[in-house]
Protein backbone atom coordinates (compact mmCIF):
# COMPACT_ATOMS: atom_id res chain seq x y z
CA UNK A 1 0.00 0.00 0.00
CA UNK A 2 1.39 3.58 -0.94
CA UNK A 3 1.64 6.10 1.62
CA UNK A 4 0.38 9.51 1.35
CA UNK A 5 2.64 12.33 2.19
CA UNK A 6 1.08 15.72 2.01
CA UNK A 7 3.72 18.26 1.68
CA UNK A 8 2.75 21.92 3.63
CA UNK A 9 3.62 25.33 2.26
CA UNK A 10 7.33 25.79 3.38
CA UNK A 11 8.33 22.12 4.12
CA UNK A 12 9.61 19.45 2.07
CA UNK A 13 9.52 15.42 2.62
CA UNK A 14 11.70 12.63 1.48
CA UNK A 15 10.82 8.74 1.49
CA UNK A 16 11.74 5.51 -0.43
CA UNK A 17 9.23 3.58 -2.59
CA UNK A 18 6.63 3.01 -2.80
CA UNK A 19 5.13 6.63 -1.51
CA UNK A 20 2.86 8.89 -3.32
CA UNK A 21 3.40 13.03 -2.22
CA UNK A 22 0.71 15.60 -2.47
CA UNK A 23 0.95 19.19 -2.28
CA UNK A 24 -2.03 21.31 -2.66
CA UNK A 25 -2.42 25.60 -4.04
CA UNK A 26 0.69 25.59 -5.62
CA UNK A 27 -0.02 29.65 -7.08
CA UNK A 28 3.17 31.27 -6.98
CA UNK A 29 5.02 28.80 -5.00
CA UNK A 30 6.82 25.96 -6.61
CA UNK A 31 6.72 22.48 -6.15
CA UNK A 32 9.76 20.51 -6.33
CA UNK A 33 9.98 16.54 -7.29
CA UNK A 34 13.74 15.22 -7.46
CA UNK A 35 13.49 11.39 -7.81
CA UNK A 36 16.13 9.07 -7.96
CA UNK A 37 14.85 6.11 -10.38
CA UNK A 38 17.89 3.81 -9.73
CA UNK A 39 17.36 3.44 -5.77
CA UNK A 40 13.57 4.50 -6.00
CA UNK A 41 13.74 7.28 -3.31
CA UNK A 42 11.97 10.97 -4.05
CA UNK A 43 10.96 13.99 -2.48
CA UNK A 44 8.97 16.86 -2.99
CA UNK A 45 9.60 20.42 -1.49
CA UNK A 46 6.53 23.51 -1.62
CA UNK A 47 9.19 26.53 -2.31
CA UNK A 48 7.31 29.80 -0.80
CA UNK A 49 10.00 32.18 -1.64
CA UNK A 50 13.72 32.14 -3.75
CA UNK A 51 16.13 33.15 -1.38
CA UNK A 52 16.37 33.62 2.45
CA UNK A 53 17.49 36.82 3.76
CA UNK A 54 21.26 37.34 4.94
CA UNK A 55 22.23 34.99 7.45
CA UNK A 56 20.65 31.48 8.35
CA UNK A 57 17.48 30.63 7.47
CA UNK A 58 17.17 28.43 11.15
CA UNK A 59 14.55 26.52 10.71
CA UNK A 60 12.55 27.94 8.11
CA UNK A 61 14.99 26.33 5.69
CA UNK A 62 12.34 24.86 3.54
CA UNK A 63 10.79 28.18 2.80
CA UNK A 64 13.59 29.57 0.27
CA UNK A 65 14.42 27.92 -2.90
CA UNK A 66 18.39 28.17 -2.20
CA UNK A 67 17.96 26.35 1.36
CA UNK A 68 15.26 23.97 0.73
CA UNK A 69 16.85 22.13 -2.44
CA UNK A 70 20.38 21.70 -1.13
CA UNK A 71 18.86 20.09 1.62
CA UNK A 72 16.61 18.49 -0.41
CA UNK A 73 19.72 16.52 -2.61
CA UNK A 74 21.48 15.93 0.75
CA UNK A 75 18.76 13.86 2.46
CA UNK A 76 18.73 12.26 -0.43
CA UNK A 77 22.55 11.58 -0.52
CA UNK A 78 21.87 9.92 2.86
CA UNK A 79 19.27 7.61 1.82
CA UNK A 80 21.66 6.25 -0.72
CA UNK A 81 20.75 8.39 -3.87
CA UNK A 82 24.10 9.71 -6.31
CA UNK A 83 23.96 13.40 -7.04
CA UNK A 84 24.09 12.55 -10.74
CA UNK A 85 21.16 10.08 -11.00
CA UNK A 86 18.86 12.70 -9.45
CA UNK A 87 16.26 14.20 -11.41
CA UNK A 88 13.83 16.98 -10.77
CA UNK A 89 9.99 17.82 -12.51
CA UNK A 90 8.82 21.44 -11.37
CA UNK A 91 5.63 22.88 -10.96
CA UNK A 92 3.58 26.02 -10.35
CA UNK A 93 5.12 29.78 -9.94
CA UNK A 94 2.35 31.26 -11.52
CA UNK A 95 1.51 34.83 -11.38
CA UNK A 96 -1.79 35.03 -9.56
CA UNK A 97 -2.36 38.63 -9.43
CA UNK A 98 -2.15 41.76 -11.31
CA UNK A 99 -0.29 44.55 -10.16
CA UNK A 100 -0.45 47.85 -11.53
CA UNK A 101 3.18 49.59 -12.63
CA UNK A 102 4.32 46.05 -11.83
CA UNK A 103 8.04 46.11 -12.98
CA UNK A 104 8.31 42.62 -11.92
CA UNK A 105 8.20 42.64 -8.24
CA UNK A 106 4.53 41.20 -7.91
CA UNK A 107 5.49 38.51 -10.26
CA UNK A 108 6.90 36.36 -7.38
CA UNK A 109 6.11 32.81 -9.31
CA UNK A 110 8.48 34.13 -11.92
CA UNK A 111 11.15 34.90 -9.41
CA UNK A 112 10.18 31.79 -7.73
CA UNK A 113 11.19 29.42 -10.99
CA UNK A 114 14.18 31.03 -11.50
CA UNK A 115 15.56 30.92 -8.00
CA UNK A 116 14.95 27.34 -8.12
CA UNK A 117 16.18 26.79 -11.70
CA UNK A 118 19.13 28.55 -11.07
CA UNK A 119 19.67 26.17 -7.68
CA UNK A 120 19.25 22.81 -9.30
CA UNK A 121 21.44 24.05 -11.72
CA UNK A 122 24.26 24.50 -8.76
CA UNK A 123 23.37 21.33 -7.88
CA UNK A 124 23.69 19.87 -11.37
CA UNK A 125 20.24 18.15 -10.99
CA UNK A 126 18.91 17.74 -14.64
CA UNK A 127 15.24 19.50 -15.04
CA UNK A 128 13.04 16.57 -16.96
CA UNK A 129 9.56 18.06 -16.82
CA UNK A 130 7.76 21.47 -15.83
CA UNK A 131 4.19 22.78 -15.71
CA UNK A 132 4.70 26.30 -14.81
CA UNK A 133 3.84 29.65 -14.77
CA UNK A 134 0.84 31.26 -16.69
CA UNK A 135 -2.25 32.50 -13.76
CA UNK A 136 -3.48 29.35 -12.11
CA UNK A 137 -3.34 27.49 -9.15
CA UNK A 138 -2.11 24.10 -8.95
CA UNK A 139 -2.32 20.97 -6.78
CA UNK A 140 0.88 18.15 -7.38
CA UNK A 141 1.10 14.15 -7.10
CA UNK A 142 4.39 12.67 -7.37
CA UNK A 143 4.73 8.94 -7.13
CA UNK A 144 8.21 7.11 -5.66
CA UNK A 145 7.53 4.05 -7.84
CA UNK A 146 8.08 5.48 -11.06
CA UNK A 147 8.74 8.94 -10.43
CA UNK A 148 5.34 10.58 -11.84
CA UNK A 149 4.06 13.69 -11.48
CA UNK A 150 0.76 14.35 -11.77
CA UNK A 151 -0.60 18.35 -11.83
CA UNK A 152 -4.10 19.18 -11.51
CA UNK A 153 -5.95 22.26 -11.82
CA UNK A 154 -8.93 23.99 -12.64
CA UNK A 155 -7.65 25.58 -15.32
CA UNK A 156 -5.97 22.99 -17.12
CA UNK A 157 -7.42 19.55 -15.82
CA UNK A 158 -5.07 16.90 -15.03
CA UNK A 159 -1.39 16.48 -16.96
CA UNK A 160 0.93 13.58 -16.65
CA UNK A 161 4.50 14.15 -16.28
Amino acid sequence: MNELITVDISDMRISESPAIFVTYALGSCVGVCLYDPAVRVGGLGHIMLPHFPDGDPGERVNRYADSCLPAMVAEMERRGCRRTGIVAKIAGGAKMFEVANDSGFGNIGARNIAAVKEELEKLQVRITAEDTGLNFGRTVYFYTENGAMIVKSFAQGVKSY
